[in-house]
């Protein structure tokens, strides 16, 4: 019995050393050797075989890793990936030379990125988490390349910042707002012209041409108005955000009140308006153009709400901060339209704006109003219910009212 045990592990062992030497020296590991028949042949194809699959993923990995590495390389934009803290764990190269940022792999997830970056409104626009993309910030590494920079989430409570040279597009548009004001200067002229002509034509003094007459006065006053609220968008495009003295306390009791006569004279007793002022807190900012959104917002819910429906102006607090919101009982707005309600001259159908004698461009200066204050402009609307604008500000917007 022990020579039979013997021999058997005798003859395993020599098939095992032989086996080895096989694998060793043969060129072509694919034909396994013919010394090796029984369970040792068994194993070593399977062992075989799991070292092809292993060898050929490794390779596929090592193709795609490599892949990857051109991809990063031809991508102009800088990209880093941060967490929650804003430390740095990775970057690629055009982040050095765009941003001027270099991060050793012994420095990766312990350099913050104020640190590396420490732009005051790049950090601001981080702490809010925003989701809207930044422009217009300079290149640490030139001061004539405007960067746009956007953040997007990604898996494990990482996220990816990707830095752009947005500089000719910047300029394209300041080619835009300066050709926009331009033309509108140029227009005023010949309409104010236009218009004082017309007024010295009574249309009672010439009734076979008293139709036209009203129509051309009704037309000219609105090409008016369309070229001051281009004005008015060309000035707030070009103004830069709001501080430096510029920004100033709002009386929001006496502003809330002044709203809600303009809307009784603008309703003729047609309407309920409403007035709710909850909130003891002013404002810091422009007094004119806050005064002219807000005016916007309140007399397009008058105008498109019909007679006999209420009218609601409310200022009270927000978990951002606070906000002022006009809501009313109107014909309502579709939903597929919300989206595109601030773009210039959008109409949610032909003829609405101009029977209310509306110029299209009313939201897309309250919009930009609110981007100037750091506020944003919520819509919800429902078709036969009624529309609800509002307008949210930060809470480093509001100052305490004085006591009177």
């Amino acid at each position: 019995m022990k020579i039979a045990l013997f021999s058997l592990s005798f003859w395993l062992l020599l098939e095992l050393v032989c086996y080895t030497i096989c694998w060793r020296f043969s060129m072509a590991r694919r034909a396994i050797p013919r010394l090796l028949p029984g369970l040792c042949a068994s194993i070593a194809r399977r062992v075989q075989a799991r070292e092809f699959q292993l060898r050929s993923r490794t390779n596929r990995l090592a193709r795609q890793l490599k892949y990857i590495r051109e991809l990063e390389r031809t991508v102009p934009d800088a990209m880093l990936i941060i967490d929650q803290d804003a430390q740095i764990h990775w970057h690629n190269r055009n982040t050095t030379s765009l941003l001027g940022v270099r991060v050793t792999p012994a420095q990766r997830g312990k350099i913050k990125l104020a640190e590396a970056l420490p732009d005051a409104r790049l950090q601001e626009w981080l702490a809010r988490d925003s989701r809207q993309a930044l422009f217009g910030l300079p290149a640490p590494t030139d001061s004539e390349i405007r960067l746009s920079f956007r953040l997007l989430d990604m898996p494990n409570n990482m996220r990816l910042l990707i830095a752009r040279d947005a500089s000719q597009l910047l300029r394209l548009e300041q080619v835009r707002r300066d050709f926009v004001a331009n033309v509108s200067h140029e227009l005023r002229t010949p309409l104010t012209v236009l218009h004082g002509y017309l007024d010295t034509l009574e249309p009672e003094e010439l009734p076979e041409y008293a139709q036209m007459l009203t129509e051309m006065r009704r037309q000219n006053s609105r090409m008016i108005r369309i070229v001051e609220d281009l004005l008015i968008l060309a000035r707030l495009e070009n103004a830069e955000a709001i501080g430096r003295g510029s920004a100033t306390r709002i009386n929001m009791h006496g502003l809330l009140e002044q709203l809600h006569s303009d809307a009784l004279a603008l309703s003729q007793n047609k309407h309920e308006v409403l007035l709710a002022d909850s909130l003891n807190s002013d404002l810091l900012g422009d007094e004119k153009d806050l005064r002219s959104a807000f005016q916007n917002l309140v007399s397009n819910a008058v105008r498109y709400t019909p007679i006999g429906g209420r009218v609601e102006i409310r200022w009270e607090a927000h978990q951002d901060g606070a906000q002022f919101f006009v809501q009313d009982s109107g014909i309502g707005i579709p939903k597929q339209h919300l989206p595109r309600l601030t773009e210039r001259f959008y109409r949610v159908s032909s003829s609405r704006s101009r029977d209310s004698g509306g110029t299209g461009l009313g939201l897309a200066i309250v919009n930009h109003v609110l981007s100037a204050h750091h506020g944003r402009l919520l819509i919800d609307s429902e078709v036969g219910k009624g529309s609800r604008f509002a307008c949210i500000f930060r809470h480093v917007a509001l100052i305490p009212r004085k006591a009177h």
